[in-house]
């Protein structure tokens, strides 16, 4: 017989998700046998969608050595990972993530990731300890492509990964409060602001969208920030958080990312690879602006975050437009 505590990071879950993750090695077969003939939870018998609060104790009839098969033990890092920190408090740290670099792990690659190396880099710090955790790991609130650079979220506690998923769910769809700012250097001057409100459809086998007027909702908010020889520095506010929708929604108005594969200019394109070796789209999500509420944790409220251009976009944008800024408010 397991007794199990339930701490401030684990509460919230389902029964069987926590345990789905405590009892890592389990198959999911063996998970729901156990729920229904070996748990309980502050002694009473307890279904799979039970909500776990802080201070539960869930009992599980298993021996220590069929416990010990199901818990994956935790590795150790390697050296210091080199991660460039935009901000880092006690519950949040945010990264700016480089140019070919995917957010998570995917079905090909599940070792080399940003996520991965925030968390070697948490352990290194002595802000994130596995071996005293459960279930709660460190993982991004937000993801941006592989080829996009810019600031990524990871919240350091529950409580703060639950308020940042919460919020970017929102804004996803239209509502949500923290506001996320894109740079990128489009083909065309563009005169003034836009507001873009195609909606989008995907293609799964592509891996494409196109702009229309059926399809989910979009909103992509435009500015100007400079224009010179054809090419326009604009500032992209995503007002939802759609499957590219900054390169379908820019490329649809007239003004494609410079080196964007899917959606560009294949001349433009050319050009750019050319001259600056530039291979996929130029975006940089840049800021990051966190609403004022007594909800936020720690220090959040009204926090804004910035991460500096990487040195190919500063390349550009000086080849393109020289070194003087002709700012367009």
């Amino acid at each position: 017989m397991i007794t199990i505590r339930i701490e401030g990071n684990d509460k919230g879950q389902r029964l069987d998700r926590f345990l789905r993750k405590y009892l890592k090695e389990a198959p999911l077969s063996h998970i729901y046998r156990i729920i229904r003939k070996d748990v309980k939870v502050n002694g009473k018998r307890a279904g799979e969608d039970s909500i776990l609060e802080e201070g539960d104790e869930i009992t599980l009839y298993l021996s220590e050595q069929e416990l010990a098969q199901f818990l994956r033990k935790p590795g150790k890092p390697g050296r210091r990972p080199n991660i460039d920190i935009c901000y880092e408090d006690e519950h949040l740290i945010a990264v700016n993530k480089p140019f070919g670099l995917l957010t998570h792990g995917d079905a090909r690659e599940k070792k080399i990731h940003l996520a991965n190396r925030v968390v070697d880099y948490l352990i290194a710090e002595g802000a994130y300890d596995p071996a005293g955790e459960k279930t709660f790991t460190p993982a991004p609130a937000n993801r941006l492509d592989r080829n996009t650079t810019g600031i990524v979220l990871f919240g350091k506690d529950s409580e703060t990964m639950r308020w940042l998923n919460s919020e970017l769910k929102e804004r996803s769809e239209g509502g949500g409060s923290i506001a996320k700012q894109y740079l990128t250097i489009v083909k065309g001057e563009m005169p003034r602001s836009m507001r873009l409100t195609g909606s989008l459809t995907k293609d799964e086998r592509s891996n494409r969208v196109t702009v229309g007027d059926s399809g989910v909702k979009a909103e992509t908010l435009v500015r100007p920030v400079r224009t010179g020889n054809g090419y326009t520095l604009a500032e992209v506010e995503l007002v939802t958080g759609r499957t590219h929708q900054i390169r379908a929604h820019l490329a649809d108005a007239g003004y494609p990312v410079i080196g964007d594969p899917k959606y560009g200019d294949p001349r433009v394109n050319r050009n750019m690879k050319d001259r600056y070796g530039l291979a996929a789209q130029l975006l940089h999500a840049f800021r990051v602006s966190f609403p004022e509420s007594g909800e936020a944790p720690g220090k959040l409220s009204g926090l804004v975050i910035e991460a500096q251009k990487p040195a190919l976009f500063a390349e550009i944008e000086s080849g393109l437009f020289g070194d003087r800024k002709n700012g367009i408010r």
